[in-house]
C-alpha cells in the first residue's frame, strides 16, 4: 500500500521515484474496492497456473478480484471442460468490460511462427482491447514475446539450446516496479526462444528492467504494459517437473542451471524477488487505475 504524505515534504520528492507515496490531496479523494485483474491462461496446465498467479497476486494488501479468460478459437485439451465452463469465460463474455490489470501468461509454441499459432488472431484481438480497456497487463515468457511483437515489432529469435534454470539479473533502470529487489535478481527460464534485443535498444518505447549475462534481457517494459520473459510465477517444484517430463520423453536436456544444489534438493530462490515484482506492479496500478473503470 502507498505512503501517504504531504507533498511538500522533501522526503515526498526523494522517495517517489523508488517508492510507492501518494499526496494528501490526492488520498483524500480516493476510494477504495478491489482491483479487477484478468488473467489470459494459455497454458495447457491451467490449473497449476492458475495455483501460480494467484498464489502471488494474493501476497499483497490489495484486494484483488479474478477473472479467468480462455480462448474461444481453439478448446484445451489438457484442462477438464467441467473446470473451463465453470471457471472460465470467453472474450464475447467480457466485451465492454473494463480491467484494473490484465496478465497473459506464455505457452509451449514458441516453435511456431506467431501468425501459424490457431488462436492468434484472437489473441491480437484480446491484446489491442487490453490496451485500451486495462490500466496494465503484464505480459509472460512466449506471452511477452507474443506482446512484443504485436505492438513493437520485436521479433522471436530461437536459441540454440534452451534457457532452463535459475538465472541471474541486474536492475539496468531506475523505476519503481524494482522498487525494493535486490541489486541481483533470481528468476526461472524456460523457453528455446529469445527475442531480437538489437531491436529493444533501439526503440524509444522500450525500457529494460532487468537483464542477466546469460539470460539476457529478462524485464521491460513500454508506457502502458511490461513484459516478463522469465516464468517469476513457476512454484518451487516447476523446472524439476519440466525436466523429468522431458527425459520420459527421451528429449535430450541438461539439468536446469543454478536450481538443485549439491545434493540433488531443489532451491527455491526466486520467491521474494517474484513476490516483490508483482507487488509492485498492482500497487502501481492501484494509484493509477480510475476508480470507475472505463473513465
Amino acid at each position: 500500500m502507498p505512503l501517504i504524505i504531504p507533498e511538500k515534504i522533501p522526503a515526498y520528492k526523494l522517495l517517489k521515484d523508488f517508492v510507492f507515496v501518494m499526496g494528501e490531496k490526492k488520498a483524500s479523494r480516493q476510494d477504495i474496492r478491489p482491483l479487477k485483474v484478468l488473467i489470459f491462461n494459455l497454458m495447457p496446465t491451467k490449473i497449476e497456473t492458475e495455483n501460480q498467479l494467484l498464489s502471488l497476486l494474493g501476497n499483497s494488501p490489495l484486494q484483488v478480484e479474478i477473472t479467468l479468460l480462455k480462448t474461444q478459437s481453439y478448446e484445451s485439451k489438457h484442462t477438464p471442460k467441467s473446470h473451463l465452463d465453470s471457471f472460465y469465460v470467453s472474450f464475447d463474455d467480457i466485451r465492454g468490460t473494463s480491467f484494473d490489470a490484465a496478465i497473459i501468461t506464455g505457452a509451449p509454441i514458441e516453435h511456431l511462427e506467431f501468425e501459424a499459432v490457431q488462436y492468434w488472431s484472437e489473441l491480437c484481438e484480446i491484446m489491442d482491447y487490453l490496451r485500451a480497456h486495462a490500466t496494465s497487463t503484464m505480459y509472460i515468457c512466449w506471452g511477452a514475446m507474443a506482446g512484443l511483437y504485436h505492438f513493437h515489432g520485436i521479433k522471436k529469435i530461437p536459441l540454440k539450446r534452451k534457457l532452463f534454470g535459475i538465472f541471474k539479473h541486474e536492475l539496468k533502470s531506475d523505476d519503481i516496479i524494482l522498487s525494493g529487489l535486490n541489486e541481483i535478481v533470481n528468476l526461472p527460464h524456460s523457453r528455446n526462444s529469445t527475442i531480437d534485443e538489437k531491436s529493444v535498444r533501439k526503440s524509444k518505447d522500450l525500457k529494460v528492467l532487468l537483464e542477466g549475462k546469460k539470460s539476457g534481457i529478462a524485464v521491460l517494459k513500454d508506457k502502458k504494459d511490461i513484459f516478463v520473459l522469465a516464468h517469476p510465477e513457476y512454484s518451487k517444484f516447476t523446472l524439476d517437473e519440466e525436466y523429468k517430463r522431458d527425459i520420459t520423453k527421451g528429449l535430450k536436456i541438461a539439468k536446469p542451471k543454478r536450481y538443485y544444489d549439491k545434493k540433488g534438493k531443489v532451491q527455491m530462490s526466486w520467491r521474494s524477488s517474484a513476490s516483490v515484482l508483482f507487488a509492485n506492479w498492482l500497487n502501481l496500478v492501484y494509484q493509477e487505475t480510475p476508480f470507475i473503470l472505463g473513465k
